[in-house]
């Protein structure tokens, strides 16, 4: 028998729904074929224009770091230019180059812009003037005056008054600096050399730091300014640079290290009563209490009294990278005599061995290279006749830098030589 459904309140039975219910969504409507195509398009060009977005987002960050790199390397060059002193806008750039890392480019440059020294022609007429004045000086022997015996000339025949000394500075009748002048060679006969010698008892040597070299603040000055000039009576160049590591060796004054000083490095060293003398270092010279300025650079070039193996073996690695990687370049030394006297040889075109041999010949035991290429040699005397307390400065040979160099601050270290009280 079949159940019987009564009706609810409402009306309907129970168990069957009360009313109809939501109508089911229907499927989507297959799009047309250019419905699809459209849509195509509009995510394409979402997709380009989010592209491109990118894009100009990268490229205004490059352009932001291009420009803040620009500023900063434009900044750094003009502050390299802007330097006070006196060196050239050449040797400022090539500076700079190498202090940021750009040692292949000079390098690059320097070679393709070298021209070699011109070969042959006349001595100029100032050196010729000298040596004429050294013969006379040397021939007269005046009794008054101990000139120091003439150096072997390094060219056959010689010149009238090759290699004779003259006196560049005299304090109270005696020459206490003396200087002269020859031939490098039979091949570069128009760039003479400058030999001086310097009477260690009746003078006293200062170390000056430069304000690139090695750096820093420092006591004493970068510059002989006005009040610092009376009795001054030479100026000669220090030696490769010290920052970068250049010299092989330190650099010490007044109790600072501007780096580390190297035992075996050729030294100058600097004593509080003014005297100087130079040797290898943990050798000759050391640290002592009377020690005030220590200047290192390279090795000995002469050892007691000999021309040291490494001036011909030695090659870039210990003389350095010179202008063009030409080894006649311009070249300084210092060296000291059995006697205690101080020698300086400096001239435009030089190679180690010509600067060995002419520091061996001037008499010195020990001798050491400081600074090389056209830029940075100098010797300057100075003459206090008409204003004693402003020498008029007088270059040695025809250095490149003018004779003021030193009463301008000064990029690199130098040696000031005052007449003893």
């Amino acid at each position: 028998m079949s159940a019987i459904h009564e009706p609810d309140a409402s009306g309907s039975e129970q168990g069957e729904p009360s009313g109809p219910g939501p109508e089911p969504t229907p499927p989507p409507a297959p799009a047309s074929w250019w419905g699809r195509r459209r849509a195509a398009r509009r995510a394409r060009r979402l997709t380009e224009s989010h592209r491109r977005t990118v894009v100009r987002r990268v490229l205004r960050g490059v352009l932001a770091v291009v420009l803040v790199c620009c500023l900063w390397v434009g900044w750094s060059v003009y502050g390299a230019l802007a330097a006070p002193g006196t060196d050239s806008t050449s040797a400022r750039l090539a500076e700079w180059g190498r202090d940021h890392g750009l040692d292949w480019a000079v390098n690059w440059l320097e070679v393709q812009t070298y021209s070699p020294p011109a070969a042959g022609g006349a001595v100029p007429p100032d050196a010729l003037a000298r040596m004429r004045a050294a013969q006379r000086q040397q021939s007269a022997a005046r009794s008054a005056v101990r000139l120091h015996a003439p150096i072997r000339p390094l060219v056959s025949p010689a010149l009238p008054g090759e290699g004779d000394f003259v006196p560049l500075v005299e304090e109270h009748g005696e020459p206490v600096v003396q200087s002269a002048t020859m031939r490098p060679d039979t091949q570069y006969t128009s760039f003479p050399v400058g030999v001086v010698w310097m009477k260690q008892r009746a003078l006293t040597f200062q170390l000056h730091p430069g304000f690139q070299e090695p750096g820093g603040r420092w006591a004493v000055p970068d510059s002989i300014g006005p009040g610092h000039r009376r009795g001054l009576v030479a100026t000669y160049n220090g030696g490769f640079k010290v920052s970068n590591g250049d010299s092989h060796g330190g650099f010490y004054l007044d109790g600072r290290t501007a780096r580390s000083l190297r035992d075996g490095a050729a030294s100058e060293v600097f004593y509080r009563d003014g005297s100087l003398r130079i040797g290898l270092w943990g050798r000759d010279v050391r640290m002592t209490p009377d020690v005030v300025g220590v200047r290192q650079c390279l090795a000995l070039l002469v050892d007691d009294g000999r021309i040291t193996p490494q001036v011909t073996t030695g090659g870039t690695a210990v003389w350095g990278a010179t202008d063009k990687g030409m080894p006649f370049v311009a070249r300084s030394g210092v060296g000291i005599d059995r006697n205690g006297d101080i020698l300086y040889v400096g001239g435009r075109v030089l190679s180690v061995q010509t600067l060995a041999v002419l520091l061996q010949r001037a008499g010195a035991v020990r001798a050491m290279m400081l600074d090389i290429n056209l830029s940075w040699p100098s010797f300057i005397s100075y003459d206090g006749t008409a204003d004693p307390a402003d020498p008029t400065p007088h270059n040695l040979v025809n250095f490149v830098r003018p004779a003021d160099r030193y009463y301008q601050p000064s990029s690199r270290d130098f040696v000031a030589v005052y007449a003893r009280p």
